[in-house]
């Protein structure tokens, strides 16, 4: 098969790649969309992803494809089902599977970071790693239930009530999702802080009631201690410091923007201590795809019109070392057919 291949720090090969052989209690997709994630991003700039990364692997954890292929003890899935995988593979075995954490996982494996992943013609997963989609759900909306069931995750860790006014940093694809979520919770207010102010526009018909530019004058100063709930979607040292900033009294802070592993934030205890805050970490996507899968079925949360780019598989070599020039809100492949 054809894949784009990573061999290395910046080093992105497209090529021919043995197609995998498919075990007993796995499937072989015939992949017809992958989302180019942030975590692509870190692994190709040599960063870990979920997991370390060992070259070479095809990358592509968010995906979606047809079953061209079934191993002799699969009963559950067949040939011809479409389907989205969440790519996650817990050992079961250690102390977080045990104690219901299983995202914790000291063994953790996944599709497209551990294993070959969706940015190749075909791959290979644990058929309980696959998700039927309904016949209405498109290819790209099927690839992006893996970051939208990341979202969900994190966003149960709130406790968010009517009365809250929240404040989301970030405005690309993920503080995109968290937007539409926590609108449909009705909230009393949502305030995005997103510094390209062509996105500006768009958050509020997502459902913000105001999107500001934190470079504008006076923009920073006048978030500090408003809000109960702040969703940092970013992973910057100054957009986690203002996270923190931006909450008031008994407010919560859910860090989710992935931040490199070297990037450290000053932030004072006292802060802390004196609002009584409760400041959360978010990690993958435990067991969130049924659901989020039924967000979009049901309208609750659009997908295909937060895409702003689409690639094809063998552009990928090219694409992911200029990326960041590019103003991507949210990259995916599309494989021809």
């Amino acid at each position: 098969m054809k894949a784009a291949v990573f061999q290395g720090t910046k080093h992105i090969e497209f090529k021919d790649w043995e197609a995998p052989a498919v075990g007993s209690k796995e499937v072989k997709l015939r992949v017809k969309c992958c989302g180019i994630c942030g975590t692509d991003q870190h692994i190709y700039h040599g960063y870990p992803g979920s997991a370390e990364v060992t070259a070479p692997i095809v990358l592509g954890h968010e995906l979606a494809g047809e079953i061209v292929a079934v191993g002799d003890e699969v009963t559950t899935l067949q040939v011809g089902d479409r389907v989205s995988v969440d790519p996650n593979i817990y050992c079961g075995n250690c102390y977080f599977c045990r104690n219901g954490k299983v995202h914790l996982c000291d063994n953790l494996q996944a599709v497209g970071v551990t294993r070959d992943g969706g940015m190749g013609e075909y791959c290979v997963v644990p058929v309980a790693n696959c998700y039927l989609l309904p016949d209405e759900m498109s290819w790209i909306e099927g690839a992006m239930i893996e970051p939208l069931g990341c979202v969900l995750h994190g966003y149960k860790k709130l406790d968010i009530r009517k009365a809250h006014q929240v404040l989301i940093i970030g405005g690309g694809f993920i503080g995109q999702l968290f937007l539409q979520l926590v609108k449909a919770a009705g909230v009393k207010g949502i305030i995005v802080s997103e510094p390209e102010v062509f996105k500006h526009d768009r958050l509020v018909e997502l459902g913000a009631d105001e999107a500001v530019s934190p470079a504008a004058e006076g923009v920073m100063e006048a978030l500090h201690h408003q809000f109960d709930i702040v969703i940092e979607c970013v992973g910057r040292a100054d957009s986690m410091e203002l996270a923190v900033k931006a909450s008031r009294k008994g407010g919560q802070v859910l860090m989710f923007g992935v931040a490199s592993p070297d990037t450290l934030i000053q932030v004072s205890p006292f802060e802390i201590f004196t609002k009584e805050l409760n400041i959360m970490g978010s990690f993958i996507n435990p067991y969130t795809h049924e659901e989020s899968i039924a967000l979009i079925e049901k309208g609750i949360v659009q997908i295909e019109s937060l895409i702003s780019h689409q690639f094809s598989l063998k552009d990928i070599p090219e694409i992911m070392g200029e990326y960041p020039k590019l103003r991507v809100s949210k990259g995916i492949i599309v494989h021809e057919r």
